[in-house]
């Protein structure tokens, strides 16, 4: 609204008011449907198919939402709420349907917020909404849809980035002057960095100009001498091709007026005459009606020429002087546009079922090309052509899916895990434990499992196809000591009638869960024998003798029987045969001076344990004298009757046992169960069992070293079982997959020299056969040859001579002012058709597929003038001198030429020209280094082929004489070169043989014994690495080791008789022989194990050692003698205080007068003397020990137990019986690593070359890693893959050069043409080489159609401006691709580039005909992230530079946000509006010089105040200051509303009061007229 003057007519402030009142009226009321999306309700009709009506409410409401009366809304606007319409019957609905387009692209939203955009901003996505029939897909208006259903939704919103304004660069300096002297321009231009993104602001102007005496107030004036303009002769653009009859465009006559509009006219004259000639030439049909080629026709060209003068005017042709003679008319080809066939069917949907891959499918369409463009006519479109397909996966299929599947492992492998010196490599079939299997994978369908398909559809990793595995050792039994002969027993001594008699000695297998004993060596040997002894009668107890008749004499004496057997158990006394010996046993007591002998001792073992006729057994006993008899008494018996012999072991020395062959395998038990062993199927793992069967062996009874004998020759107690029931394994059958399908046939057409394709069909082998089962069949691989393809069509194309040159007629040539001669450039045509291979016309586009391109219909010609310089024919080539030298011919002029000073410039008209001569010399070059070396395949599979002997291959390049590629045949070469080459063995870390055992380091109890290996030599070349070594580069192995307490003992073999002492001791000193009193006795020891071998003292315990020499008490006659004291009675394990231990002897001779026995019973403590405890104790594991069969795997490892005394002696087990058996384990399974070799698989074939032509090309092999290196295993190579050089083949390819720049043939300026050039070029690979391409015939690119551009695209129309004709600049190069990021953060792959071209003005007065200028963006790869930020420079006088710089450090105009642009300009907040105050450098208000500052209590400055007492000081300054500055200073100060207090001013407050006053009455009149 406009502000009322008060002063106005009270009438026209009425109407005024009304008419305001109706225009609020009309902006706030508006007409209101009650559905925003304008639904009308159902249609209401009697009838399916009847005419009824439908309705919407309508109502008034304001702009705000509330609701009014009708009458505050226009009724001309009011929206119909009833129409007529038609009810639609149910069955209609499915006849129709909404058809919904994609989303289409988000645009940002038209109503943008006030706010600044942070991250993102509001858009707008649309898309297209159709009605449609069901059946044909015919658009139907939407009417028929919104009967039965609600539009659905058009728009949606969806979020945009935040809008991104254009960047560009600063501006580059200002340039020269146009002109140098008059009024002349410079300028200075920018480029686009960046193009405006969603809804930023446009790119601004990217140029600015200036005059160049932008400094003067007169530009400088030209001298007289030299022209204020210049001028230039422009050519205009050629005119469409036309024929002749029709109106040509010719010379041009200027009109130096202007229309309204300020742009020029131009008219043009013609002269126009008609002609009969036809230079046209029809088309040509086969009989089958399709084209063999294509129509051509000549026509002409004509353009404009005119005069431009340097302001951009026009000018009279005559002032344009030029060198030649431009020429604006021209012959040409009449266009003729692309024709193609229509379009051919819809190729399946490459997306035919839903996958995981959102990703739409894709179907094609292609056409075919009929007519090619010519003479610059439309060109093709688009022979194919790619849509979307199946966008909804919800209708489609479950694609099929893959997976692996695998085979059974294969039989388990030793050999892969031995070293290279193990010496096992010779028979490897005797290896066990430890090993690895391998198995085959193979892709299959998910829902057809057992048809296997290509790898190459299964995409996930393939499953494990090497394990560990592990083949049971057949271990060595362990073996208890032979026990000693047993006495002669029958088989049954209960049973002894009929039945040999054997002596017989065992030993037992120490059985262990992890031992298998099916060899085990025999475990008893017997011999036979004839004095049997099963059951006899034994003494346990003897009583004093008895005499008859007093103290001494023959007597009685009791003794206790029981009978026992062979084994030493007391059994009943009825298995003793015979009658027992008698209870009394007739004794003689030795009388006082009697001999006394002592009882007879035990007889000792046998000397021999059998007899032969050299050698016999024998065993004694002897009893000592313990008293000598007296003068009278009974004497001694002589010394051998002292010693009593008797022959033991009679019986021969013939060993017999029963030698046992190995378990033949499990067969059926026919006899008990014969349905079970015929039963079986095919199992799928070879542990299967399918019922019980038995095994046999041969059980044999044999003599040691003499062969078989008879059965009864072994005693049938011990003879080893013959059949034993096993779990019979099943028979399992060979398992194959079906055949593969047969491979896919090449569907293309054969050339005639190919050979016949094939196709293939493979299976697999699951399972191999075992048991018995059945064989795998011998095919796994079948070949058969495809269905004949039909042959490629054969075409070529077929030229005809050229026809006459066709010049532009003479009327247009006339007409446009050109010479009257017809001569000059014109264009000659020629047939080219398509034939077939019988030279039958075929169809264009045949040749156009099969034939390549099509030769040039058409070609420059040349009628030449009367004018023209004349030539003789070219003259042959001189002959060659060699190779690589120049052969010349020459012409000459002939007539008036040779007078012609133009003729007469070779540089225009050559007379010589030069070619080199043809060579057929050829060299090869070396290229590229030198493969690795490729070793030959071994002739034996097991043998290693990862060393050896082998060849290296080098590329060789063939070149001729200039260094050009050639083909490899031309020097006679394979394209490389090969020498032999070694490739040296790895060789594992080799150890010495293990050394012997040490002796065990405890002679009692358990200790350990050592054995090593050393290091001999280091691993070389990816062996096998060494184990870990000690600091001595040893390997040692521990085992702990038993020792028994009891198997060297010492052993009395005798007591001597006591010895007296010296005669001078005895009582009887006449006597020469002593008779009684104290002496010493010698004992003779020996060291002996328990089977009574002597051997070393050493071996025996030194602390237990028996004494040798005692003290003896030789009694005299009348003296009491006794026996040898028992041995002690035990004691407790306790040690109680009270507990003791005690021996007693007998009495042998009883004493006479007053002598006396002595004791015959001694007792004593237990404490201190045997009160020792025991305990057991287990010593460390051993290592883990295997089979000598094996290389890991399953072993054992032990551990020995000890008793251990209380004083820390290792003591026999026997002392810590009474602690009752020990419960841990002595041995225990245990696992050796296997040191796994890398497994790879077989070198691949080799692939086909990589490139077809070039230096690059190689073939290429690879393998795969089945199984990594583990346990110390033989690591992978390092070479997985292996190239071998292809022959280097020269590439021939079409390059087309740069453009160069534009010329305007004729003329100095305007539209003329850019040309390139495409020739034909040799490479090794890369145009860009190096080395760098070369250029050769371009026969050599005949067959290479990639690169090849048509003429048209050799040529592309330019300008070149002229002076003072404003134009744009360049495309400025590319920018750096950008990305949108967030945070320094992108999640695009995909950036942004942009480039623009820039306005040049010349000449002011034609900025209106300036063109716009541009930019364009591109997407690019390889974008970075860049971020802007402001920069400033340093305060100076309140000002700084302020300028926006890219991260990369390139300043640019936009990228920063401009609300934290930094200030330029440093202002006070508040401002310094006091007098005599200004901005200072702090950014606070200060006082000028001659004034104070006065402050506020906030700190703010108040008011500036004189400084007192300069006022005489350099009057002649500060007084002409103090004049001039409060002058102006008041003067300002009188405008402000503020005082020099900062109060404010009271006008002020009256001009708010007259505001206030003048809106109140405004108020009050609306009020008034309303």
């Amino acid at each position: 609204f406009t502000i009322i003057n008060v002063s106005t007519v009270t009438f026209d402030l009425f109407h005024a008011s009304l008419q305001i009142f109706f225009f609020l009226s009309y902006c706030i009321f508006n007409w209101y449907i009650r559905n925003l999306l304008c639904v009308w309700s159902g249609c209401v009709a009697n009838d399916c198919g009847s005419v009824g009506l439908q309705s919407r409410s309508v109502w008034c409401v304001h702009s705000e939402g509330w609701r009014t009366h009708q009458s505050n809304c226009f009724p001309s606007d009011r929206p119909p709420h009833q129409r007529a319409c038609v009810k639609i019957c149910e069955w209609q609905k499915d006849l129709f349907e909404w058809r919904l387009s994609p989303w289409g692209p988000c645009t940002p939203s038209p109503l943008l917020s006030a706010n600044r955009c942070v991250t993102a901003q509001r858009g707008v996505q649309s898309r297209g909404v159709v009605c449609v029939k069901r059946t044909n897909g015919t658009t139907v208006s939407q009417h028929v849809c919104e009967a039965f259903s609600a539009v659905p939704e058009q728009e949606q919103a969806c979020l945009l980035p935040c809008p991104i304004d254009c960047i560009v660069s600063a501006f580059t300096h200002w340039s020269t002057c146009s002109r140098t002297c008059g009024s002349a321009l410079q300028q200075r231009t920018r480029h686009v960095l960046a193009a405006p993104l969603y809804g930023g602001a446009d790119c601004p102007s990217l140029t600015q100009i200036r005059p160049c005496n932008h400094d003067n107030t007169h530009p400088a004036l030209c001298p007289s001498d030299q022209q204020e303009y210049s001028y230039n002769l422009w050519m205009g653009p050629w005119s469409p091709c036309r024929l002749k009859g029709t109106v040509p465009v010719g010379k041009t006559t200027v009109d130096f007026g202007f229309e309204i509009d300020g742009k020029k006219t131009v008219k043009a004259s013609y002269t126009i005459k008609r002609h009969t000639e036809n230079n046209h030439h029809p088309n040509h049909y086969d009989e089958r009606g399709h084209k063999v080629s294509w129509e051509i026709t000549i026509g002409y060209q004509t353009r404009q020429l005119r005069c431009t003068r340097s302001d951009g005017k026009n000018a009279m042709l005559s002032l344009c002087d030029h060198d030649n003679s431009p020429v604006n008319f021209r012959s040409c080809v009449m266009p003729r546009d692309c024709k193609v066939s229509d379009w051919s069917q819809w190729s399946l949907c490459s997306k035919t079922c839903r996958t995981s891959d959102q990703s739409p499918g894709f179907r094609f369409r292609s056409r075919s090309l009929k007519q090619a463009a010519i003479g610059g006519g439309e060109p093709c479109l688009a022979l194919e052509e790619r849509a979307n397909c199946n966008v909804l996966e919800d209708t489609l299929p479950l694609c099929p899916r893959y997976e692996w599947r695998v085979t059974n492992w294969k039989a388990c492998q030793v050999a892969p895990l031995l070293s290279q010196q193990d010496h096992r490599h010779s028979n490897t079939s005797i290896l066990c434990g430890g090993g690895i299997r391998t198995r085959e994978a193979y892709c299959v369908r998910i829902h057809d499992i057992s048809r296997p398909v290509g790898s190459n559809l299964c995409t996930r990793p393939l499953p494990p196809l090497a394990e560990s595995c592990f083949i049971p050792c057949q271990k060595h039994c362990p073996l208890t000591p032979w026990s000693p002969w047993g006495p002669c027993l029958h088989d049954n001594c209960l049973e002894p009638q009929g039945r040999r008699v054997f002596r017989m000695r065992a030993r037992s297998i120490i059985t262990e869960s992890w031992v298998e004993s099916d060899s085990c060596p025999p475990v008893s040997e017997a011999m036979i024998c004839d004095d049997t002894v099963c059951f006899m009668w034994r003494v346990t107890s003897q009583g004093p003798c008895v005499p008859q008749n007093g103290s001494c004499g023959p007597g009685f004496q009791e003794q206790t029987l029981e009978c026992f057997s062979a084994t030493g158990e007391t059994v009943p006394s009825d298995q003793c045969s015979g009658d027992p010996p008698p209870v009394q046993q007739p004794c003689e007591m030795p009388c006082p001076g009697d001999c006394v002998l002592g009882h007879w001792g035990l007889w000792s073992s046998c000397s021999q344990s059998c007899s032969s006729k050299h050698q016999e057994g024998k065993q004694s006993r002897s009893r000592l004298v313990l008293a000598l008899p007296g003068e009278y008494g009974k004497p001694c018996p002589p010394a051998p009757e002292l010693v009593q012999w008797r022959p033991c072991s009679n019986q021969p020395c013939t060993i017999y046992y029963w030698d046992t062959s190995p378990w033949y395998p499990c067969m059926p038990n026919t006899i008990t169960d014969e349905s079970e062993g015929n039963s079986t199927t095919p199992q799928m793992e070879n542990d299967a069992t399918c019922g019980t069967g038995v095994q046999m062996r041969q059980v044999t009874c044999r003599r040691a070293g003499n062969g078989h004998v008879l059965p009864k020759q072994c005693p049938e107690s011990s003879r080893p079982d013959s059949i034993r029931s096993c779990p019979l394994p099943c028979k399992i059958d060979c398992i194959v997959t079906p055949f593969s399908e047969w491979s896919t046939c090449p569907t293309s057409c054969l050339s005639v020299n190919a050979t016949a394709p094939t196709q293939s069909r493979h299976r697999i082998i699951i399972q191999r056969p075992a048991n018995g089962g059945q064989e795998c069949p011998d095919t796994l691989y079948e070949e058969r040859e495809c269905d004949p393809p039909p042959l490629c069509p054969t075409y070529r194309w077929q030229t005809h001579r050229w026809h006459q040159c066709i010049l532009v007629p003479d009327s247009v040539r006339q007409a446009v002012g050109g010479p009257a001669e017809a001569c000059g450039i014109g264009l000659e045509t020629r047939e080219v058709m398509c034939v077939g291979a019988d030279d039958s016309p075929a169809d264009v586009t045949d040749c156009l597929r099969w034939a390549g391109l099509m030769p040039v219909p058409v070609r420059e010609c040349r009628v030449p003038c009367r004018d023209e310089c004349s030539f003789t024919s070219w003259s042959r080539f001189t002959q060659c001198q060699g190779c690589g030298s120049w052969r010349t011919r020459t012409r000459s002029l002939i007539g008036r030429s040779k007078k012609r000073w133009r003729c007469q410039q070779e540089e225009t008209f050559p007379l010589l020209e030069k070619e080199t001569c043809p060579c057929s010399e050829f060299h090869t070059q070396a290229q590229g280094p030198w493969s690795p070396c490729l070793l030959s395949p071994p002739k034996n599979i097991r043998k290693n082929s990862e060393c050896g002997h082998g060849k290296r291959y080098r590329a060789l390049a063939c070149l001729d004489h200039l260094g050009r590629l050639v083909e490899p045949a031309l020097c006679k070469s394979p394209g490389y070169e090969e020498e032999s080459c070694h490739v040296p063995c790895s060789m594992d870390c080799k150890l010495s043989e293990w050394s012997n055992w040490s002796a065990c380091s405890a002679s009692c109890g358990g200790g350990v014994k050592v054995r090593s290996q050393w290091l001999r030599e280091k691993p070389f070349n990816g062996g096998r690495p060494c184990p870990k070594l000690d600091n001595k580069n040893q390997v040692s192995e521990v085992l702990p080791c038993y020792s028994d307490c009891s198997q060297y003992v010492w052993e009395v073999e005798s007591w001597s008789m006591c010895v007296l002492n010296p005669p001078n001791n005895l009582k009887n000193s006449g006597s020469t022989q002593p008779v009684c009193g104290e002496g010493f006795q010698t004992g003779k020891i020996r060291g002996g194990e328990n089977q009574d071998e002597v051997v070393d003292d050493s071996l025996c315990d030194q602390e237990e050692k028996p004494i040798r020499v005692e003290t003896c008490l030789l009694p005299c006659p009348g003296h009491c003698v006794t026996s040898e004291w028992s041995q002690w009675t035990k004691c407790t394990m306790d040690c109680n205080d009270g507990d003791l231990r005690w021996r007693s002897r007998s009495v042998l001779r009883w004493p006479e007068g007053d002598h006396t026995c002595p004791d015959l019973n001694q007792t004593q403590a237990c404490i201190n003397i045997t009160c020792l405890k025991y305990s057991y104790v287990y010593s460390d594991w051993s290592s883990c020990q295997l089979s000598e069969n094996a290389v890991c795997g399953h072993g054992i490892k032990t551990r020995l137990l000890n008793c251990v005394r209380s004083d820390g002696k290792l003591v026999e087990l026997s002392m810590c019986k009474e602690l009752g058996p020990s419960r841990g384990k002595l041995s225990a399974p245990c696992e050796v690593g296997c040191p796994v070799n890398c497994l790879i698989t077989e070198w691949s074939t080799w692939s086909e070359c990589s490139h077809t032509c070039g230096s690059q090309s190689q073939m290429t092999r690879s393998r795969v890693v089945l199984q990594p290196a583990g346990e110390g295993g033989r690591p992978c190579p390092s070479q997985l893959s292996q190239t071998h050089p292809c022959p280097i083949r020269p590439c021939y390819s079409w390059r087309v050069g740069d453009w160069r720049p534009c010329r305007v043939e004729g003329a100095d300026c305007g539209e003329g043409l850019s040309r390139r050039e495409i020739s034909c070029v040799v490479h090794w690979g890369s145009l860009s080489g190096p080395p760098q391409p070369v250029p050769v015939e371009d026969k050599m690119c005949l067959g290479n159609s990639q690169g090849k551009v048509s003429e048209t695209e050799l040529l592309q129309p330019c300008t070149v401006p002229c002076p003072g004709e404003c134009h744009l600049t360049k495309w400025s190069p590319w920018s750096l691709c950008q990305l949108l990021c967030l945070d320094g953060r992108s999640f695009e792959t995909w950036g942004r580039q942009a480039r623009s071209r820039a306005i040049v003005t010349q000449v002011l007065e034609n900025q209106d005909t300036c063109p716009s200028q541009m930019y364009e963006t591109r997407p690019c790869q390889g974008g970075t992230c860049l971020s802007y930020e402001w920069m400033t420079g340093e305060w100076r006088h309140n000002r700084r530079l302020v300028w926006c710089q890219r991260s990369d450090g390139v300043n640019v105009t936009g990228g920063c946000i401009t609300q934290n642009q930094p200030s330029a300009i440093r202002q006070c907040h508040p401002p310094c509006t006091k007098p005599f105050s200004f901005c200072t450098q702090n950014g606070v208000c200060g006082c000028e010089k001659g004034f104070t500052e006065v402050m506020t209590s906030h700190g703010f400055l108040d008011y500036c105040t004189r400084t007192p007492g300069l006022d005489h000081k350099k009057v002649d300054v500060k007084t002409t200051a103090g004049r001039l500055r409060p002058e102006h200073h008041i003067q300002d100060w009188a405008l402000k509303p503020l005082g020099p207090d900062g109060r404010v001013k009271l006008w002020v407050y009256g001009l708010m009061a007259a505001g206030f006053f003048v809106i109140l009455l405004l108020i009050f009149m609306s009020f008034l007229l309303w």
